[in-house]
């Protein structure tokens, strides 16, 4: 038995190499995100500063950035200290990125079964969330970019809570948009895990994942304007079974949502778990794979969340550059 277990393995593994070899023939496309680190909000800089990032984003053809502006407090407020160099970071970004969207970054660890810190669950808790959501608008950032964790697909509060962000958002002629985990890969397992395994944050070693549902991640596309998928973290040993992941969740999420709505698959340049396998020039070429193996393209918008702008050296955005934008000839979304 064992042997025919192992047997098993080395085929998937060794199909997956072969499967690997061949180059994708997507390229990439113009709408592209970054994730961006909280000084920018929370600190001064310098107009040399601001004129280096803006020049950053504009090489790299981002069209949005997540400034992280939070973590949201228990009651779903940001203390003001935590934003003050908010209003001039938008407004340098006018001056030195025209164009691209500057999105207020807020999460928490959301509370589920006792475990975590925001309980969304509680109507005056979404209440003061909506509340510190008007306050970034009004300092003119063009969108609100949720990033709570972990999100079940039975979160009906965070749908509730997103509902009202997009009333807010839309009646001020902004964006809203979500991170999310990757899609599970079997929906069926879901009652599964829930009756056997505990949920949240802290539920350690053995957890629920929180992997949205084809169902769930649906309801979320018709809630949001943009959808980051986190699809980073993979702990796949060698290139050839993270690439696989990587075309796997982008084909299934663009058939998913790609017509509902923006998706950025999110790729990393952090040092995760197993940096052998799981770097930018891998993600990207599995993008692109995923791509490859859809019927037709999606009718939305869609591109890469790179994950993140501190993280991300001066070779990996040439490698970006070079593995993933297309030539400005080419038009993905025709």
């Amino acid at each position: 038995m064992t042997g025919y277990v192992l047997g098993l393995a080395a085929l998937a593994v060794s199909g997956a190499w072969v499967w690997w070899q061949a180059e994708p023939e997507a390229r990439g496309t113009e709408v592209n995100a970054l994730w961006a680190r909280h000084q920018w909000v929370g600190e001064r800089h310098t107009e040399e500063e601001y004129r280096t990032l803006g020049a950053l984003l504009r090489q790299n053809r981002i069209t949005d950035v997540y400034f992280h502006a939070g973590p949201f407090e228990a009651d779903g407020s940001v203390p003001p200290h935590k934003y003050r160099n908010a209003g001039d970071l938008v407004k340098a970004m006018r001056r030195h990125a025209p164009g691209v969207r500057v999105q207020a970054y807020l999460g928490q660890i959301r509370k589920v079964d006792g475990r975590g810190l925001t309980d969304l669950d509680v109507p005056r808790v979404r209440d003061r969330v909506l509340e510190t959501d008007r306050i970034f608008l009004d300092l003119g950032f063009d969108g609100i970019h949720y990033d709570f964790e972990p999100i079940y697909p039975d979160d009906m509060a965070f749908l509730t809570l997103l509902d009202r962000t997009r009333e807010l958002t839309r009646s001020r002629g902004r964006l809203l948009s979500v991170a999310i985990e990757q899609p599970t890969l079997v929906d069926a397992f879901q009652p599964v895990y829930r009756a056997l395994i505990p949920r949240g944050h802290g539920a350690r070693p053995v957890h629920y994942p929180p992997r949205p549902t084809a169902k769930y991640l649906r309801a979320l596309a018709d809630r949001v304007d943009q959808v980051a998928v986190m699809t980073y973290d993979v702990s796949l040993p060698t290139e050839s079974l993270a690439g696989w992941h990587f075309a796997h969740h982008t084909e299934q999420v663009l058939r998913l949502i790609g017509d509902r709505t923006t998706v950025f698959m999110g790729v990393p340049t952090y040092r995760p778990l197993m940096p052998w396998a799981e770097k930018l020039k891998v993600a990207l070429k599995g993008v692109r794979r995923g791509i490859d193996e859809l019927e037709r393209k999606p009718r939305k918008p869609f591109g890469v969340g790179i994950y993140a702008e501190w993280t991300t050296d001066a070779s990996e955005w040439a490698h970006y550059r070079s593995l993933w934008l297309p030539s400005r000839s080419d038009n993905l979304h025709d």
